[in-house]
């Protein structure tokens, strides 16, 4: 005997389901409409480009001669010569389907740079020289200031006011500043940037004969030579420096006083509060055991104001980086105070 089976009760029967469950109806057919898999059929605009047409469009911007050009000088370029194949928004979209908006010529591709990584433990043994302008009297009109100054003392070594950056003059005051610190050959490094006259020939010529480690900081990265940068902010960070300077003569005199306090009577804190010339030419640690007898009469007197115990100097440092290696959690500063 065959069952009859009432549509309507079936439906009254979805009708009360879904309303009980809270879903919709439509949900529950779409639910039970067979699945299809993969992309949908789409027609092709009547407005687009054939085939053969994109083939033309990626075979133009791959001639030799308009390898250099942005789309729309190659779309005037077409309509002087009286073609018109698209609009330039249609070479886009045909060159970006392509993987080809973007620079289609074959580039050089940069080399990575290393970090210098560079250790002194004693004066003489890393230097760092640079040059910086100093204002002229006419407008757009500079003097340059050559300095070189010892990583681990501070101590300004050598400097020169010239009128113009030269590697010749840079050779020179390199030179004789080797001389007069009396340099031995594999005794020194010397670090500076990427300038013209720090990569030349003359001072690449002259370091290996005296037997002169050389190095260079990455490029576009001031940290790599940060001493030098430190020393030309203290300059120009005075009070009295000048706006500008009105002759050579002047310049040169402002120096001489400078450097003369720089070296003799500035006191750095990445060498212990002492003087660079203290440092450099082995005062230095007289002077800590003298402020050491200081500070233990200052305690015995009235050891009371000292809560923390008897004070000490600051310590000397034992080692200057430049771009310290780091050691997973024992990563220490990339380098020592600057000042």
């Amino acid at each position: 005997m065959m069952k009859i089976v009432d549509e309507t009760s079936a439906v009254d029967g979805i009708d009360a389901t879904c309303e009980a469950l809270g879903v919709c109806r439509a949900s529950y057919y779409r639910s039970r409409a067979p699945r299809v898999y993969g992309p949908r059929y789409r027609m092709r605009s009547p407005r687009s480009l054939l085939p053969e047409e994109k083939r033309a469009v990626l075979d133009l911007f791959h001639e030799d001669r308009f390898a250099d050009l942005a789309v729309a000088q190659v779309y005037a370029t077409r309509l002087d010569e009286g073609h018109f194949i698209c609009s330039e928004r249609t070479m886009y979209r045909v060159l970006a389907s392509s993987h080809e908006v973007r620079e289609r010529r074959a580039q050089l591709m940069h080399p990575r740079y290393a970090a210098p990584e560079l250790l002194a433990t004693a004066p003489n043994q890393l230097w760092s020289w640079d040059i910086t302008k100093l204002k002229a009297p006419a407008t757009w009109s500079y003097f340059y200031l050559y300095v070189i100054i010892d990583v681990f003392s501070r101590c300004v070594v050598g400097w020169m006011v010239a009128d113009g950056e030269s590697a010749t003059l840079a050779e020179k005051l390199i030179g004789e500043t080797c001389e007069r610190q009396g340099i031995t050959r594999g005794q020194l490094t010397i670090h500076a940037d990427r300038g013209s006259s720090m990569r030349s020939k003359l001072v690449a010529q002259l370091l290996a004969d005296l037997g002169v480690t050389k190095t260079h900081s990455r490029p576009h990265v001031s940290n790599d030579n940060p001493f030098s940068e430190a020393a030309f902010k203290t300059l120009k960070y005075r009070p009295d420096f000048p706006e500008r300077f009105g002759c050579i003569e002047d310049a040169r005199s402002y120096c001489v006083d400078f450097f003369a306090w720089y070296n003799d009577e500035h006191r750095h804190s990445g060498i212990g509060l002492h003087t660079p010339a203290d440092v450099h030419y082995g005062r230095a640690q007289q002077r800590a055991d003298a402020r050491a007898v200081v500070l233990a009469a200052a305690h015995l007197a009235h050891p009371e104001r000292f809560v923390h115990g008897a004070p000490r100097p600051p310590a000397l440092p034992s080692a200057v980086w430049i771009n310290k290696p780091k050691t997973g959690a024992d990563a220490q500063p990339a380098i020592d105070s600057l000042n």
